[in-house]
Parts: C-alpha cells; structure tokens; sequence
C-alpha cells in the first residue's frame, strides 16, 4: 500500500527516519519499474540543524523543494557527481527531510545493475546514497515531485523490523555541522545487504 500524505506531514522527522526502514522504495521511469527495501536512513531537522541545507531557513532555488509539504521528493547534486533522495515531511514551509542512504534490491534487479554498470548484486549495487539513486534513475529532474504521484513512491508492505534489528548512530559526512553531527540521526538495519530478497 502506498504511503499516504499523512505518514508524512508528521512533525517528527527522526521517528518518520526510523519508520521508514523496511518500507519499499519504488520507481516508474521512463516505462521501467524497480522497487527496493530501504535499510538506511539519515533525519536533517531543517531550519534549526546545522546538517541541513535549510539551516538558518535558508531557501534557494535547489533547496525549494524542502519546503514543500511532506511527501515530496528532494533531489539534489553532491559533488558534481551523484544525485542523492530525500524525503520532504512535516508541513509546508518546515524544511525536515529524510536522505535515504541504501537499500536492498525487490524488483527490477537487472535494470539497476544495467545503470550501475554492475555485473551482479553485491553490497555496493545499492550502498550509498549516490549507487542507490543511480540505480533507481533518479536525477535532479525529479526535485520537487510528490510521493503521492506514479514516478516515484513508497510502499508499506507490512515488513515487521524488530527494534534490535536497528543501528542508530551519527549522520555521515557532515562534520562541517559542529555539535549536530553528533545527533543520533542515522538509522541502519543490522542485516547483510549482499542478496536480493526477490
């Protein structure tokens, strides 16, 4: 069942961060559908953490999207090189979103290894942020669509995650961000993410 507007105009980015492990990430893009397991999260608090790029209510062309009401999607360029996806929650004009960092893969298994140049499945098909935009064809271009619409979505497939199964720990790269690069933001399942579960 695809997730409702609701699921995500909630005010509590950090609960909808760990929520969101074990829900489906899915795509329709140009005909072409994939569908992975989300196994890693980071929660960026907006105008208040100095992690996020809307920190001090920062607003720019790029980070618009973040302002959006929750379910939209934010797609940005890191380095030049990958496009990294986040989640946009809470109301309009609350900046929070949800980077979804990696994944295991459901449906479409082949499609991602084509986009990844990959020869089979192995941890780093869909290990980072950057791999698993890649290999779900998400760009820049997709920046400010809705969850709610068919390109892009996500599932509740009534996957049960144990809480023992779940890392929580500091966000990665973000060192720049003083005393918030500590927060624990970051949540990972505790499971090998070598297979595909299809």
């Amino acid at each position: 069942m695809k997730l409702s507007r609701d699921f995500y105009l909630r005010d509590d980015v950090v609960a909808i961060s760990n929520e969101l492990l074990g829900k489906v990430l899915c795509t329709q893009i140009n005909g072409d559908q994939t569908k992975l397991l989300i196994t890693e999260t980071e929660a960026y608090a907006g105008v208040t953490d100095k992690a996020s790029h809307a920190y001090g209510n920062k607003r720019t062309s790029r980070t618009e999207p973040m302002f959006g009401r929750g379910g939209t999607a934010y797609v940005y360029l890191c380095y030049g090189i990958h496009y990294l996806f986040n989640v946009v929650t809470n109301a309009s004009d609350i900046p929070h979103a949800v980077l979804i960092r990696a994944g295991m893969p459901l449906a479409g298994t082949e499609l991602m290894l084509k986009r990844r140049n990959k020869a089979k499945v192995d941890k780093t098909l869909l290990g980072g942020p950057g791999s698993l935009a890649k290999a779900l064809g998400i760009t820049t271009e997709h920046s400010g669509v809705s969850l709610l619409d068919r390109q892009i979505w996500i599932e509740d497939q009534g996957i049960e995650i144990a809480d023992d199964a779940i890392l929580t720990g500091p966000r990665v790269g973000v060192d720049y961000a003083a005393d918030d690069a500590l927060r624990p933001y970051r949540f990972r399942l505790s499971v090998p993410q070598t297979e595909s579960l299809a």
